[in-house]
């Protein structure tokens, strides 16, 4: 089938619906549906059998679901509906929650039920539950959905009743540090960690607070702040504390017009309004820091790191998760560091990863906008990615494995491939490009990408610039192994397999096998080479300040509206069965001419 996607952003999970639906060999277009963009006229212009709606926040007009049949992907239970059903769900501590797949109708939400799944909610950030649990729901009721729909059989039943829910206002959100217990306050902070935020008053001024993660051991009076970790605070409540890795200001109301404040660690965003508090290093055993609310040990005082190191056997275990999968200068050379001292240690295998949500978006574009001057921001960034991925391509005395429970873009999915291996969650999602960004690329890929999928394959994956599933990318040979587990399973699953690798009696032939590899590569074109060569174009880009990267990263972290839907969206993508890279534009990784107007990067 052809399979119009209607959606407000081209976020997660309609990138993982439109990556698995090309997977099952159905034809999948884009159309953000957007102020001032008429959808009806989309839909005649794409003549879809089906429109589908993974993520909308407006109502689809009426012309268009009285002639076509329109499914929404609600990401609650049949029954619920608003806006805000995710965020009360995680409110009000629900233990399970669901998806439902509805037909368009005149009362939002209400429409007859295609499909629906249920799902785990985890004590988890509302976000990582959206990208994991729910989406994983969302995608099983979508598939079902669409083969029904297919079959030309299926009727969908009527929803006889439901409960609509309010939008989650600032005021239902509000913390009162003098009463709330930590469990109280982690909870509102987790229902509103990446969108909107809980707003709140700190150090004279009003702040979004955004993440939460508890704190036993540290305390203070209700409310204040105690200590720093890594670029978050750390603020005391009734009973305990907790930490607060992000924060973004709010725009008072009547302030002149001017650019969206940035969400930015939270130590940077306070800047000099921050008082002199203790920096208390992270402790270096992982079975003491919280992990999405688990951990180890169930006896060990809760903090938070995102940066964790252990054992097991005979591999050793380097975990972070950095907000949003973004890597500032900072964490790159934190990381870097974790990773030095991790190899140090008596170790056949290290696993990278092996966290539940984001593995890596690539450089912290939050933190270059915010800076005095963006471009030498950037390209101090870019040089820290550099050193990390080149660390982990010449490490020749142990085996290295990219361990991926959640997505990877841009650089971050570049230090993936420079691993020996790299096993992915099944649903995670993919972007090994830079295009949409106005930027060459860097982290060694014109070195790594090629080598594993080719160079054909790679020049069109970087120029397409689209999604794609752990499964497909493993049959391009990005991936090595994919994991079909749930998102809190993967930690244990990777474990296993990791232990497994570790006491083979092949892993030392392996690592010598690779070792003689990489200095075979090196005496063909030296990795040096490969670096200079890249960072060339980005710094010409960097630098440059007309280059597109400066107007489309403004628009990427401030949240600026699109006019339209990008170009490579709004083409017909034709289904991996029968042409699995369907593209055949030129092998361009700069920004296409097509897509250089002004608006988001979406992607």
């Amino acid at each position: 089938m052809h399979i119009l996607l209607a959606a407000s952003a081209f976020n997660s999970l309609t990138q993982r619906v439109h990556a698995e639906l090309r997977d099952r060999g159905h034809s999948v277009a884009v159309e953000l549906a957007l102020p001032g963009v008429c959808l009806a006229e989309a839909v005649d212009r794409h003549r879809p059998d089906l429109v589908l709606a993974p993520m909308l926040k407006t109502p689809i007009p009426r012309e268009v679901w009285s002639a076509h049949t329109c499914l929404i992907v609600h990401p609650g239970p049949v029954g619920d509906r608003g806006p805000s059903s995710l965020d009360w769900a995680v409110t009000e501590d629900a233990t399970r929650w669901g998806v439902t797949v509805l037909q368009a109708c005149a009362e939002m939400d209400a429409g007859d039920v295609w499909a629906t799944a249920e799902c785990p909610l985890p004590p988890v950030g509302k976000s990582d539950a959206y990208r994991g649990e729910i989406a994983d729901a969302a995608l099983s009721a979508v598939l079902t959905a669409v083969d029904r729909f297919a079959s030309g059989t299926y009727v969908p039943e009527r929803q006889l009743s439901g409960r609509t829910r309010p939008y989650l206002r600032q005021e239902v959100r509000r913390i009162d540090w003098a009463n709330d217990s930590t469990r109280s306050v982690v909870r509102a902070l987790r229902a509103a960690d990446s969108r909107p935020g809980v707003l709140d008053e700190l150090l004279g001024g009003q702040w979004f607070l955004h993440g939460g993660h508890p704190e036993d051991l540290l305390r203070g009076r209700p409310g204040e702040l105690i200590a720093t970790r890594a670029g978050a605070i750390c603020r005391a409540t009734v009973d305990g504390a907790v930490w607060i890795p992000e924060l973004r200001a709010r725009r008072m109301p009547g302030e002149p017009g001017g650019p969206a404040p940035v969400k930015l660690p939270a130590t940077l965003a306070l800047g000099d309004r921050l008082p002199p508090l203790p920096e208390i290093p992270a402790p270096t055993r992982a079975d003491t820091v919280t992990d999405g609310g688990t951990r180890a040990d169930a006896d060990a005082p809760r903090t938070w790191s995102d940066i964790t190191y252990r054992e097991r056997g005979g591999a050793g275990f380097l975990t972070f998760s950095f907000p949003g999968g973004a890597m500032s200068t900072t964490q790159c050379r934190r990381l870097l560091a974790a990773y030095r001292e991790a190899c140090t240690r008596p170790v056949s295998v290290l696993v990278l990863g092996g966290g539940r949500d984001f593995f890596s978006n690539g450089i912290h574009l939050g933190v270059i906008e915010a800076a005095a001057d963006p471009a030498e921001e950037s390209w101090a960034n870019i040089n820290a990615m550099d050193d990390l991925v080149e660390a982990v391509l010449t490490t020749t005395d142990r085996f290295v494995v990219a361990a991926l429970g959640g997505n990877a873009a841009a650089g971050g999915a570049m230090l993936a491939l420079a691993a020996d291996e790299v096993w992915c969650r099944s649903g995670v999602v993919l972007n090994p490009h830079y295009r949409l960004m106005g930027l060459y690329g860097s982290e060694y890929w014109t070195y790594t990408l090629p080598r594993r999928t080719g160079t054909g394959v790679a020049q069109r994956l970087t120029a397409d610039a689209l999604p794609i599933s752990a499964e497909a990318a493993r049959r391009l040979g990005l991936v090595d192994r994919t994991i079909d587990c749930a998102p809190q399973e993967f930690a244990d699953e990777t474990s296993r397999l990791a232990v497994r690798v570790a006491d083979s009696p092949a892993v030392l032939s392996r690592i010598a096998g690779k070792k003689a590899r990489r200095e075979a590569d090196e005496g063909v074109r030296p990795l040096a080479a490969y670096r200079e060569a890249e960072l060339a174009r980005m710094r010409e880009t960097f630098f440059d300040p007309q280059a597109p990267y400066h107007a489309l990263r403004r628009a990427f972290v401030r949240k600026e509206p699109a006019d339209r839907t990008p170009p490579h969206l709004v083409r017909t993508v034709p289904g991996r069965r029968t042409a699995p890279l369907p593209t055949r534009r030129p092998p361009v990784t700069g920004p296409a001419v097509q897509d250089r107007a002004p608006g988001p990067a979406d992607c």
